[in-house]
């Protein structure tokens, strides 16, 4: 798939709510349920990234919604919008999940 580059280098921070159709927006959910899947684990985020080629980093740091509360989050490369980066991530999650059973 070639998204193609866009501004070389750049980095996005996705935390698993961002993709996950169980939050609602006000809680940080960022694509439309139609295209969010239940509750992703960081490990399915890394693996869809690598999937695409986002060289993805696993980072521990504070959520912004919950400053309080450290969790883990992953660093993608930006290869497009970053809304389209989540559909794609949750794409493949979605894929990733029905080829396993």
């Amino acid at each position: 798939m070639s998204l193609g580059r866009e501004r070389r280098g750049k980095r996005i921070v996705i935390w698993p709510s961002y993709i996950d159709e169980s939050i609602p927006r006000s809680m940080g959910r960022k694509i439309a349920k139609s295209k969010a899947v239940r509750k992703p684990t960081v490990e399915e985020i890394r693996a869809a990234a690598q999937a695409l080629n986002l060289n993805p980093v696993v980072e521990q740091s504070k959520y912004p919604k919950a400053w309080w509360d450290v969790r883990a989050r992953v660093v993608v490369d930006k290869i497009a919008s970053k809304r389209r980066i989540l559909e794609l991530i949750a794409s493949k999650i979605a894929e990733l999940r029905r080829s396993r059973g």
